[in-house]
């Protein structure tokens, strides 16, 4: 993610806080789309079909009613390979621990669209889901809540996503033959866009025209299945980078702003990675890329590495997830960061579990953008340059970063949490200043069922060497605001 996409935007100013309490028993789970963790409740397909009859909307509209009444029919367990699920889904995003490029090998795929019941095709295993998201926010700043992503205009309402998905998920819980899935992208629209464009598929919306809104095809890919060890899943395509706590997927998110930790770091890969589960331990990943945001067939591509390993306690109370991303020369071009990421996740008991984040990053020969520099060396379109030393056209620009979520679920429907953030840009090659930044976030989740979910967040920023927030005027930015996601 690049903040040379998202310059000044104009907005208005106040300060807001929003609290929401409520409580519902919810029943069902919805199985996670592409970078989601796994579902913790199974509906029954044939059940569902039985119990809701009458022509599409009038499906549709029973499906909603029951779901959020709870009355939805819930068959039993189905049989998977993997850990049991750690984490209740919902209220949380998923069930099990994160891991990216590749569905969760081991774990069934139970979920009852209400698109797909009001289309009378619950057995069928190509689904067609989705959802629109919208928000609002107020902040202290003027101009924009830039580094703050995924809410970066203050003080209005917006329309983030509208998506839609077809997908097919191949059948990693058996283990004897070859199965495979894929995955398009039949709408992603809306202002965050801006956040997710790769250079050289439909880019030209943001990096030529700069419009507010507009059309990303996020994730297109096939998943070939093999029966390799514990199960070997090959995915080839556009897909969300790895790893990751936060995700560009509005339902697979705790909050409804993102961390300074993800607006600093590339969000989609294009090419091939492989996902070997060794036990149910124990995984390891290698692919290799376009490079960060970049497709294959446009300038400034690179063959780049990626190489993960993912370990899990016996209990499962405990998740390490380590990856070495976009690896290549590290010379300047487009997003071409090059990053080594690190996720834990623990369970305290059933209630509270936190999940940390850690990464460095750097490029080798970034332009320099210092005043008073003598013919400069001009960057990319959508790239920033760095901060460097006087008389330097080109530097190394490093950054680091830490997030940690803290989540305690109240009811089946409703959780809270905290989430502290660091992110220093040495150089300002990710954000435009050099500075270092911390936010921390007071947030509320409340889900209807498992189709309808309001996040309320209240955020402090501040910026510690320089004001890096309302277009260089601030050092602290105080945002409150509410998303309404709604899926079918």
């Amino acid at each position: 993610m690049l903040s040379g996409r998202i310059r000044t935007q104009p907005a208005r100013y106040c300060a807001f806080a929003v609290v929401l309490a409520f409580g519902m028993r919810v029943t069902h789970a919805q199985q996670p789309s592409p970078q989601y963790r796994t579902p913790t409740a199974a509906n029954d397909p044939s059940a569902v079909q039985t119990a809701i009859r009458g022509n599409f909307v009038e499906r549709l509209a029973r499906f909603y009613v029951a779901d959020w009444r709870g009355t939805l029919p819930v068959g039993p367990a189905p049989t998977r390979r993997a850990f049991d699920a750690p984490i209740d889904s919902p209220p949380f995003p998923a069930g099990d621990w994160i891991y990216g490029g590749s569905p969760t090998i081991g774990v069934p795929d139970t979920t009852v669209y209400p698109l797909m019941t009001a289309l009378k095709m619950e057995n069928r295993r190509t689904k067609i889901y989705g959802w629109a998201k919208g928000t609002y926010n107020q902040s202290t700043s003027h101009d924009n809540n830039y580094p703050l992503v995924f809410a970066s205009k203050p003080n209005t309402a917006r329309l983030h996503q509208v998506v839609t998905f077809i997908e097919r998920l191949p059948d990693t819980v058996q283990n004897k033959r070859f199965d495979w899935g894929y995955h398009v992208t039949a709408l992603y629209y809306g202002i965050d866009y801006r956040f997710t464009t790769t250079k050289g598929v439909v880019s030209g919306q943001l990096l030529v025209s700069n419009r507010t809104y507009g059309y990303d095809p996020l994730t297109e890919y096939v998943d070939l299945y093999f029966p390799v060890k514990d199960g070997l899943n090959l995915r080839v395509g556009r897909f969300l980078e790895l790893p990751g706590l936060d995700s560009p997927l509005a339902p697979a998110n705790y909050t409804m702003t993102r961390s300074l930790v993800y607006a600093a770091e590339p969000v989609t890969e294009t090419g091939a990675v492989a996902t070997l589960k060794l036990n149910k331990q124990w995984l390891v990943q290698v692919g290799l890329t376009a490079g960060h945001d970049v497709a294959p067939w446009s300038s400034g591509h690179k063959p780049s590495l990626i190489a993960c390993v993912d370990y899990s306690t016996t209990t499962n109370h405990d998740n390490f997830y380590a990856c070495a991303n976009g690896i290549n020369d590290g010379k300047y071009a487009y997003d071409n960061v090059q990053q080594y990421d690190m996720v834990w996740a623990h369970k305290f008991n059933a209630k509270w579990h936190m999940a940390t984040e850690g990464w460095v990053m750097y490029q080798r020969g970034v332009p320099s953008v210092a005043q008073n520099l003598a013919n400069p060396v001009p960057t990319e379109d959508g790239t920033l340059g760095a901060m460097c030393a006087p008389g330097q056209l080109r530097c190394f620009a490093p950054e680091y970063a830490i997030v940690s979520y803290l989540n305690r679920e109240i009811s089946p429907s409703l959780t809270v949490g905290f989430r502290a953030d660091l992110l220093n840009d040495k150089k300002g090659q990710r954000t435009g200043t050099a500075t270092k930044y911390t936010e921390n976030t007071l947030y509320l989740n409340r889900y209807f069922g498992s189709t309808f979910l309001v996040q309320t967040d209240l955020r402090f920023d501040h910026s510690w060497d320089k004001r890096g927030y309302n277009n260089g005027r601030a050092r602290n930015q105080l945002v409150g605001g509410i998303s309404l996601v709604h899926r079918y």
